[in-house]
């Protein structure tokens, strides 16, 4: 990344203007664990709006197979899993899930996260994906509960979705601003 851009206040021009090492490492995270998003919305630049490049973004993961769309799912840690409590959690993660106080569970509810987390994985073969920042502790576990009666593939295309929602919350703290009028 050139070293005028910060990317806590990258404008979206400014984002149009990356190479495409410096768009990956930039926008890499946005989908977690997976820079192959960034890397294959990269050629779509330049992006007219933010909702443009968030579609961008979705769009490669519609077209991507179901194996790497499970694969982008399985990249997501528990919900208040040990990763969490271990600290081993990207950096966006752990603030997102704080922020929904997931970080100062008691035990009990720790204990409930913990049994539907597994449940969840027996059932799916990956982990309960949820925009946290939009629930509160009462509606994450419901979600689980009400999640769990979902057939593999409503479940795919539910965490997908989810995912897309956490992206866009992603990319609104990276682009602060709107394309300058001309």
């Amino acid at each position: 990344m050139p070293a005028d851009v910060n990317a806590a206040s990258l404008t979206l021009d400014q984002l149009n203007g990356l190479d495409r090492a410096a768009f990956v490492r930039t926008l890499g995270l946005v989908f977690e664990r997976a820079p192959w998003v960034a890397e294959n919305a990269w050629p779509a630049r330049p992006f007219g709006s933010v909702d443009a490049l968030h579609a961008a973004m979705c769009e490669v993961v519609r077209r991507a197979s179901r194996d790497e769309q499970r694969a982008l799912i399985a990249g997501h840690p528990d919900l208040a899993g040990k990763a969490a409590r271990a600290g081993a959690m990207a950096a966006s993660s752990v603030a997102e899930q704080a922020s929904a106080g997931l970080d100062r569970l008691d035990d009990a509810e720790f204990e409930r996260f913990d049994r539907l987390n597994h449940a969840y994985r027996e059932r799916f073969g990956f982990p309960f994906v949820i925009a946290v920042r939009r629930h509160d502790k009462t509606g994450m576990l419901a979600a689980f509960e009400r999640r769990l009666g979902h057939t593999e593939e409503q479940e795919i295309a539910e965490a997908v979705a989810q995912i897309f929602e956490i992206a866009r919350m992603r990319i609104d703290a990276i682009v602060r601003a709107i394309v300058r009028a001309p």
